[in-house]
């Protein structure tokens, strides 16, 4: 499914203009998509938003040190919360790094993006869960996934 790595289609029915573009139904496009997942060889369908083209310029990593029989729910909690656009679970690496919950918090400004965060604290289950905020100081180009194709797997490169 390498027509895959380019993006869905902006349309309402994505998988039916995708399987239009590559010769296959809608039907048998979701069967594929399905089918690599259920084999592990997709994870995840996701949005790659490029939120610095929109004005979101102030863009942080907050790193959360939550106990770990509350890391699921905060994270569920987080996960739900405007402007937060990812979050997930690490392994704590002690002493230098004691957080596992990490979020990204995207805004207009560093200001606007400290205030968010207070409100955060101040609403989230576990209020007094110690935090460090990790401004992004460069943006780096964002894709999606790259899959290679039988011919470029013969080409000599060993992958």
């Amino acid at each position: 499914m390498t027509a895959l790595q380019d993006g869905l289609p902006l349309s309402p029915r994505p998988y039916r203009e995708l399987g239009q573009r590559i010769g296959m139904s809608e039907h048998d496009v979701m069967g594929g998509i399905r089918g690599l997942v259920e084999e592990g060889m997709i994870k995840r369908i996701g949005v790659v938003v490029h939120h610095r083209a929109v004005g979101f310029v102030a863009n942080a990593m907050v790193v959360w040190d939550v106990a770990d029989e509350q890391v699921d729910a905060m994270g569920q909690w987080l996960g739900r919360q405007d402007r937060v656009t990812l979050c997930y679970r690490r392994p704590r690496h002690p002493p230098r790094w004691p957080y596992n919950l990490f979020c990204m918090i995207h805004g207009r400004s560093r200001e606007e993006v400290r205030a968010l965060i207070q409100r955060l604290r101040k609403n989230a289950p576990m209020a007094d869960t110690p935090y460090s905020v990790l401004f992004s100081t460069r943006c780096f180009k964002q894709r999606g996934a790259h899959y290679r194709t039988p011919d470029e797997t013969q080409d000599g490169d060993g992958a």
